[in-house]
C-alpha cells in the first residue's frame, strides 16, 4: 500500500459508532471472499491462458480464421486444409503449405487482437511439421505492427512423419500488436499443426502455462475460493455446446475445441473468433487454486442449457451420464492416484488429491425443471460424497418470482448453499446493505456468486468501474460480513476484461496484451479479503440519515482478528463530505498503534485506466486512537479500514 500523509477535511456533526468488543458473534468463513472466473471478455484464450497463437490447430469452423496468406508478388503457392492422416484424431485438421519456391510463401497469425511481445523476453515456439515434397525450409518470424522484423528462426530437415520442432525467439523490441509469420523458403510442401507461441515467463515458469501478471493480480486478492469455469458457458446455448470437463484434461493435443457462447450471444458485441481451446482446463483450474491458496468451487452442467437461449433439457431418464460426470469429477479431484480418474490426475503431474469441498450444480437455472434435476444430483452426491457441500442455483435476479420459487424449494430440500446473483445500479447496493439481516438463520446458507454495480444499466456498453460503484459494493459487503452466519461466500463478476475484446462491462480487472490494472472495485474486494477477521463484532450506528431510496450516510461493520489481537473496523461514507463519528470500543482497556487504509478519489466518476492505473487505490498510514473512545473523521466518498490493536 502507498504511504500518504493526513489531509485535513471538513466534518459534519458527529455520529456515534459503538462496537461490542466483548460480545463476538458469528464466525466468518475463512474462504468468504473469493473470485469468479468465466471465459468471457477473452478471459481464458487471449487472457489468462498464455498461448499467443489463435486457432493453433486449424479447428475453427473457418479453419484459417486468425491466419492470413503471405504471398508476395513473385510467390506462387497453395494453402489447403486437410484431415487425412492427421497428427491427432481429436483435432484432425492441419494446414498444408505448397510453394513453387519463387519467393517466400506462407501464413501469418494475428494472435488475440495482436500478439503482445516484450523486448528481450524469450518466447517458446513449437510446431508439428511433416514433410510432403522437396526440401523447403520454414522461416518462423515475429513482426511488429509497423512491419519491423523483431525475431526469426529457421527450421529444416523434415521427414515423412509428424515431428515436433521448437525454437526460442527473443524480440528486439516490445510491441503489443505483433504477429507471427510462418513462410516456406524453397520449393516443396509441408504439413503444419499445433502451432504454439508462449512467453517463457509464465506463472511459476510452467511451460504452456498461465499469464503471470494476471495470476499475480488474483494472488494479491488473497481469495478464499475460485469458482470456475463459469458462468453461462457451463450451460451452453444448447447442450451440445455445454462445458464438459473431461474434454479439458490430458495432453493438449487431445483437448477438443468448442465455440464459446460469447462468440454469438450479443448482436451489439459479436466476437466471431471466440473459441475455447481448453488449454486452461480443469486440471489447470485446480492447480491454480492450489497456487493462490483458494478453495476450488467447480460448477457442472445439470442437464440444462442456458434458459436465456434454448433452455434445452436432458430428459430425466437420460440424466445418468451427467450424474456420472459429477461423480467422476470428484474422483478426479480427490480420489487416490490408483483410482481410474485419480490416475489421470496423477498422470498430469499431481499424484496428491486436490482439496475440494464444494461443487456447484448448474449455473443460473430456475423453475421446476431445475428442482427436478437438482434433487436427483443431491440424492446421488450426498449418498456417495456427504463431505461435499452442494451449491444450488437461484436464478439470475435477486428478488423476482423465479428467485422466490427456488428459495422456497431449497428450504424444503435443506440445501447446503444457494447461489444468488445481482447486477444493479449503485443505489440498489447501498439500499440493500441490510438484505441479509432478516434471513432465516437456520436455512440454507448464501453464496453471493455474482455481483457488480452497474454505472448505467445491466448489459450497457457504457458501464464503467467507477468509484461510486465500488463504494456501493463496499457498503453491501459490510452487510454480507455482518451476516456471516448466513452468507458464506461472495465474488464479483465478471473477473477479467480485455480492452479490445470484451462482451460485458464492468469487470474487476482490465488487461490488454501487455498491461493490467485493477479497478476501484478490485481494491474494495482486496480490502475485505485482506481484512477479514475471524468473528463478527456487534456494531451500532446512531445519528445517521437515510434517503427516501434507502441510502444511508454511513455504513459500518467490525470484526476481530484473533491471531493479531486486532479489531477491524470497515466504514463507508456515502456522502460527499467527511463525517465525524465518536467511536466507542466497549470492553476494551487499551488501544495500541494501528493502521488506517482509505480508498477514495476526487469524484464519484473516477476510474482507473492504463493511463492512470493508480488513480483510485488504497492508501495506508499508521493510526493511533488514543483510547477506547475516540473521535474520527471519515472522508467523503470513501471506504476506510481501521485496524486497532486492543487489550481487553
Amino acid at each position: 500500500m502507498t504511504k500518504v500523509k493526513s489531509t485535513p477535511r471538513p466534518v459534519k456533526s458527529p455520529v456515534s459508532l459503538t462496537i461490542q468488543a466483548g460480545r463476538p458473534g458469528a464466525k466468518i468463513n475463512p474462504a468468504m471472499w473469493g473470485v469468479f472466473f468465466e471465459d468471457i471478455n477473452f478471459g481464458a484464450d487471449g487472457g489468462l491462458y498464455a498461448e499467443l497463437v489463435k486457432n493453433r490447430s486449424f479447428e475453427f469452423p473457418d479453419p484459417l480464421m486468425g491466419w492470413t496468406r503471405i504471398s508476395p508478388s513473385l510467390a506462387c503457392g497453395q494453402l489447403s486444409i486437410r484431415t487425412d492422416n492427421p497428427f491427432d484424431a481429436a483435432n484432425p485438421h492441419y494446414l498444408r503449405i505448397q510453394s513453387e519456391g519463387t519467393a517466400p510463401f506462407g501464413v501469418a497469425n494475428e494472435g488475440f487482437r495482436g500478439i503482445g511481445l516484450r523486448e528481450d523476453e524469450s518466447y517458446d515456439f513449437s510446431i508439428q511439421i511433416r514433410g510432403v515434397s522437396g526440401a523447403p525450409r520454414v522461416n518462423v518470424q515475429l513482426y511488429g505492427a509497423d512491419g519491423t522484423l523483431l525475431a526469426a528462426a529457421l527450421l529444416q530437415g523434415f521427414s515423412s512423419g509428424w515431428k515436433k520442432f521448437t525454437a526460442v525467439l527473443r524480440p528486439a523490441d516490445a510491441d503489443p500488436k505483433g504477429r507471427l509469420q510462418i513462410v516456406l523458403e524453397g520449393k516443396g510442401a509441408v504439413d503444419l499443426d499445433l502451432v504454439s507461441l508462449f512467453p517463457r515467463h509464465t506463472w511459476k515458469h510452467r511451460p504452456g502455462g498461465l499469464r503471470a501478471d494476471m495470476v499475480q493480480m488474483l494472488a494479491d486478492l488473497k481469495p478464499g475460493f475460485l469458482r470456475f469455469p463459469g458462468g453461462c458457458i457451463v450451460e451452453g446455448s444448447v447442450l451440445e455446446r455445454r462445458y464438459q470437463w473431461k474434454n479439458t484434461i490430458g495432453p493438449m493435443e487431445n483437448r477438443r475445441w468448442l465455440i464459446n457462447r460469447w462468440n454469438y450471444e450479443f448482436i451489439h458485441r459479436p466476437t466471431p473468433d471466440y473459441f475455447q481451446s481448453f488449454g486452461l482446463g480443469f486440471f489447470e483450474f485446480f492447480q491454480l487454486c492450489e497456487d493462490i491458496g483458494a478453495e476450488p468451487l467447480p460448477i457442472i452442467n445439470c442437464g440444462m442449457a442456458c434458459q436465456f437461449n434454448s433452455g434445452e433439457l436432458c430428459p430425466l431418464d437420460e440424466l445418468d451420464a451427467y450424474l456420472q460426470d459429477a461423480l467422476d469429477l470428484i474422483e478426479f479431484a480427490t480420489g487416490p492416484s490408483r483410482s481410474p480418474w485419480g490416475a489421470q490426475r496423477a498422470a498430469m503431474g499431481h499424484p496428491r488429491p486436490f482439496k475440494m469441498k464444494l461443487l456447484g450444480i448448474g449455473n443460473e437455472q430456475w423453475g421446476p425443471q431445475y428442482i427436478e434435476r437438482y434433487t436427483r444430483f443431491a440424492k446421488v452426491l450426498k449418498e456417495k460424497h456427504p463431505e461435499i457441500q452442494l451449491v444450488a442455483a437461484a436464478g439470475p435476479l435477486p428478488d423476482d418470482e423465479r428467485f422466490k420459487f427456488i428459495w422456497s424449494k431449497m428450504r424444503e430440500l435443506n440445501a447446503d448453499i444457494v447461489d444468488e446473483h445481482c447486477y444493479a445500479n449503485p443505489a440498489w447496493f447501498f439500499a440493500n446493505s441490510h438484505r441479509y439481516d432478516h434471513y432465516d438463520r437456520n436455512g440454507p446458507k448464501v453464496f453471493m456468486g455474482e455481483y457488480a454495480a452497474q454505472s448505467v444499466a445491466m448489459v450497457s456498453t457504457k458501464n464503467r468501474n467507477t468509484l461510486e460503484c465500488a463504494l456501493s459494493e463496499a457498503a453491501y459487503l459490510i452487510g454480507l460480513e455482518r451476516n456471516a452466519d448466513v452468507v458464506r461466500m461472495a465474488s464479483y463478476a465478471p473477473l477479467f476484461g480485455h480492452v479490445d475484446a470484451w462482451q460485458w462491462t464492468p469487470n474487476l480487472i482490465w488487461v490488454d496484451n501487455l498491461r493490467i490494472y485493477g479497478t476501484p472495485n478490485y481494491y474494495v474486494q482486496q480490502l475485505f479479503s485482506r481484512n477479514r477477521g475471524d468473528v463478527v463484532l456487534p456494531t451500532q450506528l446512531e445519528g445517521i440519515k437515510k434517503s427516501p431510496a434507502g441510502v444511508e450516510d454511513l455504513y459500518a461493520g467490525a470484526t476481530r482478528d484473533d491471531r493479531a489481537g486486532e479489531i477491524i473496523l470497515k466504514v463507508v461514507n456515502a456522502t460527499s463530505q467527511a463525517i465525524s463519528a465518536m467511536v466507542n470500543l466497549k470492553e476494551v482497556k487499551r488501544v495500541g498503534v494501528g493502521s488506517e487504509t482509505i480508498l477514495t478519489g476526487t469524484s464519484l466518476n473516477d476510474v482507473n485506466s492504463f493511463a492512470e492505473p493508480a488513480k483510485v487505490v488504497p492508501k495506508t498510514r499508521s493510526f493511533k486512537a488514543g483510547g477506547s473512545v475516540f473521535k474520527h473523521a471519515f472522508p467523503g466518498n470513501s471506504m476506510t479500514v481501521l485496524r486497532l490493536k486492543v487489550w481487553r
